[in-house]
């Protein structure tokens, strides 16, 4: 049987830019590569320009890897932290000045997230954040949303967003699931699940796929009006 040409790999795309070269170049449609995975014809076009699965499982990307002729480590995202980057904090002199970002995260129902540019500071006492523990910290300032974590967090709060690298705990979350930036308790569901709790009662657990979540960061603080 005549092997397909081979396809370049190119290091510096992501997995979802590479898949949609592939399919492009080997002439087969992304409802074609889905219904061949045994999903719904919309899954892999959500994959590639909505992040929703926020990667393929190992499956899946083994069944794709296969039938366009391609390594698997293609389709796999370079780096798989469970904490995204944030703007650094900045130092000035026995203060470091914190970035707050211009947008929320959702104590309710969820947000779509807006821009994430820096707006505003947030001046810190270095002596402060060494007694918080948090003179490592990669922090960043966001605003919360809504009411479903109350009465821990409340509606216009600010928060504390430490999103160094680090193993996964349970423990109050900035988590962005699809294109919804999210405030939660995140606890352990199972193997490959994960659990996101409101304090708020009124509001029922959600449970899906750890893949399907990524956790920007821990909060460490919060501040608000009384």
């Amino acid at each position: 049987m005549p092997q397909p040409p081979q396809i370049p790999s190119d290091p510096l795309q992501g997995p979802r830019e590479r898949l949609l070269q592939l399919s492009q170049m080997r002439g087969v449609s992304l409802a074609a590569l889905s219904e061949l995975l045994g999903r719904n014809p919309s899954y892999l076009q959500q994959f590639i320009r909505k992040g929703s699965p926020r990667k393929l499982e190992e499956q899946d990307r083994a069944t794709l890897a296969r039938f366009l002729g391609v390594g698997e480590e293609e389709l796999r995202e370079a780096q798989d932290n469970s904490y995204a980057k944030a703007p650094k904090p900045r130092a000035v002199g026995e203060w470091v000045e914190v970035p707050r970002l211009d947008l929320g995260a959702s104590a309710g129902p969820g947000r779509v997230a807006g821009g994430e540019a820096a707006f505003d500071t947030f001046r810190f006492s270095r002596r402060w954040l060494e007694e918080q523990g948090l003179a490592r910290a990669q922090l960043s300032a966001i605003r919360v949303e809504g009411d479903s974590m109350e009465p821990l967090l409340n509606d216009g709060d600010e928060i504390l967003v430490d999103c160094s690298p680090r193993p996964f705990r349970d423990g109050i979350h900035v988590v962005r699931l699809g294109d919804t930036l999210m405030v939660k308790r995140v606890a352990s569901a199972g193997p490959g699940r994960v659990a996101l709790l409101s304090q708020n009662f009124a509001y029922p657990p959600v449970e899906v796929a750890a893949d399907e979540v990524a956790i920007i960061g821990r909060v460490v603080w919060k501040g608000g009006r009384v």
